[in-house]
């Protein structure tokens, strides 16, 4: 993957689906709901405050004179209500039709719990022929231009035959999709009406902090216009699935459900900050954590799409990592801020400029790099063609480097298998810091199912269990390539290299290594553990 940093998969993570048809009878039979309102001062979150005694309508007082951030409410002591807001709003959130074919059966042992399912399916019971079919979803978006510009998520109308958008007011018009960008999960459609639409405008998510009231406007399980409300939980969430690598989410603890997908999260004054996009939930349900696209992210995309049909990336050609504490200690330096070069691609912007691997890029244009993520989203925002001023750490000495920023390639995830690494090598030549080590011979490479592009090194053919290496993740067939500035041509490097780092009274070293066939990356191991 280039420019971007390896995000890990934590299982439970899902976009939030798009009740089918089917899904929503269930529910209109299976449940009944009870909506509770409740004011602020039920949760024991407002001291008492001063009345002052105005004509007029009432307004909104600091429940605490001195401090500007107190909790606010109404000065007559009514409950905090946001029904204003959303009678504001509601009208230009929409409800999402999609139509597609598929080819997915809709047997009813879909609908029977595990333990009993297989029991089900053994007499053939609830099974039908897997016929291709119309299917029919719903999901949520809302108007940001009185010319019919409609917003929702991508995976709300991937694969779409037919888009239908439902207003509140009943109006129902057939949507134009004018372009997508899965990287983002953003999606825009047209559509045209004779008569004035309502609309929303976009927010500023920067101002945004933890705690700050969020309101969800949407169509949970075919149910249109509902709206939930809860606070911002955490800002900047990264990694929260490998392909949305161009998104810091908002989590918000407002309850998001099944076809929440591309509805708007509003903040007080009533401005989109935020599209609800996934759920974190071990069950399907909402658990009270789901994850926002921030609104400038949404404006900017929705920007290129509305120009262009599509959104195009500034790309430097560079697999980067994140400085970790650890391989902070094992350069000697303090700040573990920046983002690591592991590779440079071949014939790409950082190549023709002059990068290296090992570089650590810690800032772009004057604005610092917090980590790899960091680094992937500047990039990505920089134009085509724009020259760009790198500040780089280059063995400890810094350095600046001037990239023409090229165009991001079309995303292609290259599925390769993973390697046969249980083949057998003669006893190792060298073992230190808990890794046993072999000379990169045909044998070796063949053995351990090594890329032919990986030349030197020196190969690891075991790895203590109890060692820092093991708990780092490497294993063997691995190929050390450098022990901190030192290259490792054989297995009496790596030896010297670390031998070297005690004798400088040093606990850790960052090994340069070739994964397999899985590309190349910085590893810090303590040497001390070993």
């Amino acid at each position: 993957m280039q420019d971007n940093p390896q995000t890990p998969d934590t299982g439970i993570l899902s976009r939030l689906p798009k009740p089918s048809l089917r899904q929503r009878r269930v529910i209109a039979m299976g449940t009944a709901a009870a909506v509770v309102v409740v004011g602020l001062g039920a949760f024991g979150l407002l001291p008492p405050v001063k009345h002052i005694q105005t004509a007029g309508a009432p307004t909104m007082v600091a429940a605490n004179d001195g401090d500007a951030r107190a909790p606010r409410m109404l000065e007559n002591s009514a409950p905090f209500s946001f029904a204003d807001l959303v009678e504001r709003v509601s009208p230009a959130v929409v409800t999402i039709t999609s139509e597609t074919t598929t080819t997915e059966s809709d047997n009813d042992a879909d609908n029977i719990p595990a333990p009993f399912r297989d029991l089900f399916q053994q007499f053939g019971q609830g099974q039908r022929p897997v016929q291709p079919h119309k299917a029919l979803s719903a999901g949520s978006g809302f108007i940001v231009d009185k010319a019919g510009y409609v917003v929702t998520n991508n995976h709300v109308v991937d694969a779409s035959k037919k888009i239908t958008v439902k207003l509140p007011d009943g109006r129902s018009f057939t949507a134009k999709l004018v372009g997508t960008d899965a990287m983002t999960d953003v999606a825009l459609l047209k559509i045209n009406s004779d008569k004035p639409l309502p609309t929303v405008e976009f927010g500023n998510d920067k101002t945004l902090r933890v705690g700050d009231w969020v309101v969800a406007v949407g169509n949970p399980f075919g149910l249109s216009n509902s709206v939930t409300a809860g606070i911002v939980s955490s800002l900047g969430r990264n990694n929260i699935e490998s392909s949305q690598q161009y998104t810091s989410f908002i989590q918000i603890d407002a309850p998001i459900n099944r076809g929440n997908s591309g509805g708007p999260t509003f903040d007080l004054r009533g401005q989109v900050i935020g599209m609800n996009s996934m759920i974190f939930s071990p069950s399907g349900g909402s658990v009270g954590i789901g994850f926002a696209i921030p609104a400038s992210l949404i404006h900017d995309v929705v920007a290129q799409l509305k120009e262009h049909g599509r959104v195009t990336r500034g790309y430097l050609g560079v697999n980067i990592q994140t400085v970790t504490p650890e391989i902070a200690s094992s350069l000697g330096i303090k700040d573990s801020k920046g983002a690591m070069v592991a590779e440079v691609v071949t014939g790409g912007p950082a190549a023709k400029a002059g990068f290296e691997q090992g570089d650590i890029v810690t800032a772009i244009d004057g604005q610092a790099v917090d980590d790899a993520n960091d680094l992937t989203r500047k990039v990505a925002s920089v134009q085509t063609g724009q020259v760009a001023t790198f500040n780089v750490s280059r063995q400890g000495k810094p350095l600046q480097v001037k990239v023409t920023i090229g165009t991001r390639p079309d995303a292609q995830q290259l599925a390769s298998n993973a390697p046969d690494r249980n083949g057998m090598l003669a006893p190792s030549s060298a073992n230190a810091a808990g890794l046993g080590l072999s000379s990169l011979t045909p044998e070796a490479k063949k053995n351990f199912n090594i890329s032919e592009n990986v030349v030197a090194g020196a190969v690891i053919t075991k790895v203590d269990p109890d060692s820092d290496a093991a708990d780092k993740g490497l294993q063997p067939g691995d190929v050390v390539l450098r022990v901190g500035n030192r290259i490792v041509r054989n297995p009496v490097d790596f030896q010297t290299g670390v031998a070297e780092a005690k004798k400088g009274g040093r606990n850790s070293v960052l090994l340069l290594v070739a994964h397999g066939q899985g590309g190349t990356g910085f590893v810090a191991i303590d040497i001390d553990k070993a």
